[in-house]
């Protein structure tokens, strides 16, 4: 069972918007299925060869992976570089983070987390800066300071 969505709609509603103008945070934007809006969502993002991880924290049901699994692509935005994402495909989360190094661990299992979207660079060799690769052993997207 993934987190409960009252939580997902305080985070949406409150969180996010602060999250999103700190500049903190990895920012996934998308395009919503039906309305055609394009929303942007502050995510922990890992990044994995040629690619991205994301946990779905919500589950599977929430709007962010369903818009990027409906539209097959995805920008993301860290540390003032955006990436453009294809190929979107939810694994469960031990497959997704056997993927990372293995000093990265998976969510805590009372939080449920189930699945994990991962997601390809539209261009390989836009990839993050080597810096950000040797500093962070666990493959966590670094947050700007």
């Amino acid at each position: 069972m993934a987190l409960p969505k009252w939580l997902a709609k305080i985070n949406r509603r409150w969180v996010n918007p602060k999250a999103i103008k700190s500049g903190t945070w990895p920012v996934l934007e998308h395009v919503g299925r039906r309305s055609g809006n394009v929303y942007r969502t502050p995510l922990d993002a890992y990044e994995i060869e040629d690619g991205f991880l994301f946990t779905v924290n919500y589950g599977s049901s929430s709007d962010w992976p369903r818009n990027v699994m409906a539209a097959g692509s995805a920008v993301l935005e860290v540390e003032g570089l955006r990436h453009a994402l294809v190929d979107p495909r939810m694994v469960p989360v031990k497959e997704g983070y056997g993927l990372l190094d293995r000093n990265a661990k998976t969510p805590p299992s009372f939080v449920g987390v189930e699945q994990c979207l991962l997601v390809s660079l539209a261009d390989s060799s836009n990839s993050m800066a080597d810096r950000a690769r040797q500093s962070h052993s666990s493959g966590r997207v670094p947050r700007p300071r």
